[in-house]
């Protein structure tokens, strides 16, 4: 293994990128080296991010110029790095895959592609107050602690719900959200790519197992390598969870088999 090999970090929605912070000691500890990029408009303690809600540059903030943000980054590197995503990261690394800018792709509980849609009740509960279908595309949504606690935070307890929403929740773009289902978020699942692991939780109330299934079975016909690994009673909030080593451990165990 290249002890140096760079593994850059994609951050999901409504959550700071201290929600790494477990992740990249496991993960620099076994020999790669780290990088958690910050998104365009979410730099800052979580505190000051809620403090400036509702702020007008993230409300601004599209779907496309995040990506262009991720893939100017990578551009810049000598050797493809490894990429592991949560949530809207999870989409972006599929995405970054599809330019061929990455080395190996891990998609934690997807946003999935244009295209692959899931008529899950907990999918639209989940996903109906951050879209706001009556409100301006241009406000942010801060999540309240009953949003928080259905869509990442579901079967833990009332003192882990709180911590963690005032740890780690911080406002999100309506309008990143609103174009996850139109072009810019397109895939080509046929074209021949570097290999893509899906992780899923059968509790995730915001993404589905089902869905992330369906998502990994749309490469079904491509002839690159694409696997699935569901966890059993594991919720959106994977990352920061109690079985988040579980989880890495798998993913690392993964990345060595699949690196060239």
């Amino acid at each position: 293994m290249n002890v140096t090999k760079k593994v850059y970090f994609m951050t999901g929605a409504f959550v700071n990128s201290n929600s790494w912070d477990q992740w990249k000691s496991y993960i620099e500890s076994v020999g790669y080296h780290v990088v958690i990029p910050i998104w365009p408009t979410k730099e800052g303690t979580t505190k000051i991010l809620k403090d400036k809600h509702p702020d007008p540059q993230l409300g601004a903030l599209t779907f496309n110029e995040l990506l262009c943000f991720y893939s100017e980054l990578i551009k810049q590197e000598t050797e493809k790095p490894i990429a592991i995503g949560h949530s809207i990261g999870g989409l972006i690394v599929q995405l970054l895959l599809q330019k061929n800018l990455l080395s190996i792709g891990v998609a934690i509980h997807s946003v999935p592609p244009q295209g692959v849609v899931t008529f899950h009740f907990s999918f639209f509960k989940s996903l109906w107050k951050p879209f706001g279908f009556f409100k301006s595309k241009y406000t942010p949504h801060l999540m309240s602690l009953e949003e928080w606690q259905y869509a990442f935070t579901n079967n833990m307890s009332l003192y882990e719900q709180k911590e963690s929403y005032d740890k780690f929740l911080i406002p999100e773009s309506r309008r990143i959200i609103r174009e996850l289902f139109i072009k810019p978020a397109k895939v080509n699942f046929n074209k021949k790519k570097q290999p893509l692991l899906f992780v899923a939780g059968s509790n995730d109330n915001l993404m589905p197992a089902s869905l992330n299934f369906l998502n990994y079975k749309k490469y079904k016909n491509s002839i690159s390598v694409t696997d699935y690994k569901e966890f059993e009673g594991v919720n959106h909030f994977v990352l920061c969870g109690k079985h988040w080593e579980q989880t890495a451990d798998y993913i690392i165990n993964w990345i060595k088999q699949h690196e060239n």
